[in-house]
């Protein structure tokens, strides 16, 4: 029988004393974060509900894994930093996440081998995948109520392709083949509604519409009546969505790319700025003005608003290298909310650049970009896995007390410091024990935690 585990090896001595390494340590495991994650799920069930919504066509006589087993499995994985499936050949084995899934860490089977979750992965239909996106939001809906008006971020980010992949479309901008998912995230607090898998093009105006309209719509059927607004860069502010989003009484406040004609009318207004800044010795000054605009496009009127900015830059000339010459910046939004031009802007606008933090965590952090299956359906339930991940990552850092240096942070520190967690763990007759590290930085952090994510609380 071929023997898999590495020989022992020797290190440079340590005070005179040899130094030999192996890895017959034992039952233990380098994540015992695993436990806080197992928490996490208890506490908002978003694997469960994406177990419920995934159609099981096995044998039901046959099998060893659950579904819910093989999807706890993997987004545990994900959120550890084991961002692809043939890890668990390995993981399968680990205490911590056996029992994580519900299984003993010794007496427990093993769980689902690479070869198990590329099946599962590729394994739904388009309405299995649809069934997973809808049970996302279902999730949302179910696990916060409405506030006064809450708003939804619609942005994308580009994946780079992998092969021969259904969808990869050619990015001109970043030079290659791939994706282009679109990601929506409830503004306030920061949970991901939908990920959805699309070519690396920008999205044309039936495309936003139909996303706005389903996502709406699935929403309000928990929140019959929450004062939805939806926020998003110039991508997203096409004609049918707007019109659709006026039809039926949904808010927004889209970025707008501005014209020669929207030029000429903020033109008096930008000469008015120009004189008092040169007049002024601050480095940049800036006015609002809003407008009722209609384009070419556009069946009727809407509130433009427009945020011009003064503000002097270098223009050197041999004569004097010092110069600088004053420059005017116009940025424009379309919206259909009333208020303050300048709070709309900045304070609503301005905001949605949260939106992009919020994609870097998802993408580069939980490695979302990670769309490599052949199927654009099986990309699809990865993107979801993906966000369940963020779900549960959200989770456990919620519990951290405010003010705690680690409150706000991002999860690649969380996995560093509280997930990535050595345990050395014992399996009795009635009890499981276990030992994590004496010397483990953020023991009273883990056990706060730990012990805020049990259903009754600490």
């Amino acid at each position: 029988m071929t023997d898999a585990t590495p020989l022992s090896f020797e290190l440079p001595a340590v005070a005179r004393k040899k130094l030999t390494v192996d890895f017959d340590g034992g039952n233990q495991s380098s994540d015992a974060g695993m436990l806080l994650l197992r928490g996490a799920e208890k506490k908002t069930g978003v694997l469960a509900r994406l177990a419920a919504a995934m159609r099981d066509r096995r044998d039901l006589t046959r099998i060893r894994h659950r579904m819910g087993e093989i999807i706890e499995a993997r987004v545990f994985g994900i959120c550890c930093g084991y961002e692809d499936g043939i890890d668990h050949d390995a993981l399968r084995h680990d205490p911590v996440m056996k029992m994580a899934v519900g299984r003993c860490p010794e007496t427990g089977a093993p769980l689902a081998s690479q070869s198990t979750i590329s099946r599962f992965e590729n394994a739904p239909s388009k309405t299995d995948a649809a069934r997973l996106a809808k049970a996302l939001v279902d999730q949302l809906t179910a696990r916060l109520t409405p506030s006064g008006c809450d708003i939804f971020d619609i942005d994308d980010t580009f994946d780079a392709a992998h092969g021969g992949q259904q969808l990869a479309f050619w990015n001109a901008h970043h030079d290659e083949r791939g994706f282009a998912p679109m990601h929506v995230y409830h503004a306030a607090s920061g949970l991901p509604v939908a990920t959805i898998l699309r070519p690396a093009k920008t999205p044309n105006g039936r495309e936003v519409r139909t996303v706005i309209k389903h996502l709406t719509k699935r929403i309000l059927k928990t929140w019959e009546k929450a004062n939805i607004v939806w926020r998003g860069d110039s991508h997203y502010g096409r004609a049918e969505a707007m019109e659709w989003c006026d039809e039926n009484g949904v808010g927004y406040i889209f970025g707008f790319a501005g014209n020669s004609v929207l030029d000429a009318l903020v033109a008096e207004a930008a000469d008015h700025l120009r004189f008092w800044h040169a007049l002024s010795e601050a480095p940049k000054s800036r006015c609002y003005k809003a407008l009722e605009y209609k384009a070419g496009s556009w069946q009727t009127p809407r509130r433009v608003i427009a945020r011009i900015e003064a503000s002097m830059h270098p223009d050197p000339t041999p004569e004097d290298p010092q110069a600088m010459r004053q420059k005017i910046d116009v940025r424009y939004v379309v919206t259909s909310l009333d208020g303050d031009p300048e709070r709309l802007y900045e304070g609503v606008y301005c905001q949605r650049g949260q939106a992009e933090n919020l994609i870097k965590l998802h993408k580069a952090q939980l490695a979302s970009d990670r769309t490599s299956c052949h199927s654009a359906t099986a990309n699809q339930v990865r993107l979801t896995l993906h966000s369940a991940a963020f779900w549960l990552m959200h989770t456990v850092r919620a519990q951290i007390p405010q003010g705690h240096g680690l409150a706000r942070c991002e999860f690649n520190t969380l996995r560093l410091r509280l997930l990535k967690i050595a345990a050395r763990v014992i399996e009795h007759g009635r009890r499981i024990r276990v030992h994590l590290p004496s010397s483990c930085v953020e023991k009273t952090l883990f056990r706060t935690i730990a012990l805020g994510l049990l259903p009754s609380g600490p």
